[in-house]
């Protein structure tokens, strides 16, 4: 008998598309579909087709606590083909109640997630036989904790029984829960956003008073933010101008000891300027008063010398008027005293 070949659809190759719906890529395998334990999968057998892992719920705000529950559903076995089944709004709200994304944005979230292989639309609440089978599910990946819904306490009670489960581990810290908890807690605080965005308050569900209060407390951020602004320039500026200040001291402390230097050094008690008045007053000095030669310096006595006898005897030329009368006058009075 010749064995059918497997047609099951691979992992994606690429991450340049999202993942496609399941009517695009349904399994129109027609070999036979053994089941595989648990230990087989994770040998990585059958090679001729990948094992194919199915994952579900709401995914409502889809965060980062519902990506790595998919990452490890995709990393449950060296082949895996996983497939995420989200549900409708209609039947989320009658299990579970209204939801902030309706389910196209849920869709597409999903699609838009780097281990999804395949999104299956308005997926049961409930895991049936036939499901499983018309999906040619291998297991079922969720966390261990007990879901009760729909009457039953655990929903996953009949696919544990089954060995087809494989559990994975929920991200603490972060769930639906929780974000929606923080938009109610902090509510007021994102309506005022808005608001100011431009929507309106009847698209916010806030009341015209509310309306009023919220604009007022936005008028009044303003305000404070101006204020805080003008108060970080002034700050600003007046560490400026101490900076600014603080150098010019410093410069104006050196040109002080500069010049201080200087006229030391200029007038000093032994600066530049007394040494020019000595040397210039000692020089004056001198001018003034040269000096003389010594007293005990000897002198040599001279002898008169002899009358030459042609002096005598040379007549004496003629002499003026004046020193003639002179003459006469002294020749008399030797005369008299004669």
């Amino acid at each position: 008998m010749e064995e059918t070949e497997h047609t099951c659809p691979r992992a994606r190759p690429t991450l340049a598309a999202p993942a496609p719906f399941a009517n695009e890529t349904s399994c129109h395998c027609q070999a036979p579909h053994e089941k595989l334990t648990i230990a087989q999968a994770r040998l990585g057998t059958p090679v001729d087709r990948p094992v194919r892992v199915y994952a579900d719920g709401i995914f409502d705000l889809f965060h980062s606590g519902h990506a790595r529950a998919l990452m490890q559903a995709k990393n449950l076995f060296p082949n895996s083909y996983l497939l995420v089944g989200v549900c409708s709004d209609e039947l989320t709200l009658n299990y579970k109640g209204f939801t902030v994304m309706d389910e196209n944005e849920r869709y597409e979230a999903l699609r838009h997630c780097r281990y999804v292989d395949e999104v299956i639309r308005d997926a049961p609440w409930t895991l049936s036989a036939e499901f499983l089978e018309k999906h040619k599910i291998d297991f079922v990946a969720h966390d261990d904790i007990p879901y009760s819904s729909a009457g039953s306490d655990d929903v996953y009670k009949h696919i544990k029984e089954a060995g087809m489960f494989v559990p994975t581990q929920r991200t603490e810290g972060i769930s639906t829960s929780d974000i929606i908890t923080r938009i109610v807690r902090d509510y007021d605080v994102y309506a005022r956003r808005n608001l100011q965005r431009g929507y309106t308050a009847k698209e916010l569900n806030v009341s015209f008073i509310n309306e009023k209060k919220y604009r007022f407390q936005n008028q009044v951020d303003k305000m404070k933010e101006k204020v805080k602004n003008v108060e970080e320039k002034s700050k600003e500026f007046v560490y400026k101008v101490e900076e600014r200040s603080h150098d010019l001291i410093q410069k104006w402390e050196e040109k002080s000891r500069e010049f201080i230097g200087n006229f030391l050094e200029l007038f000093g008690p032994d600066g530049t300027w007394k040494q020019m008045f000595q040397e210039r007053s000692g020089r004056m000095l001198q001018a003034l008063s040269p000096r003389q030669s010594p007293s005990s310096s000897p002198t040599r006595a001279r002898s008169p010398s002899p009358p030459l006898p042609w002096i005598s005897n040379r007549s004496s030329p003629p002499s003026s008027p004046k020193v003639a009368s002179v003459s006469n006058s002294m020749s008399e009075g030797d005369e008299d005293e004669k």
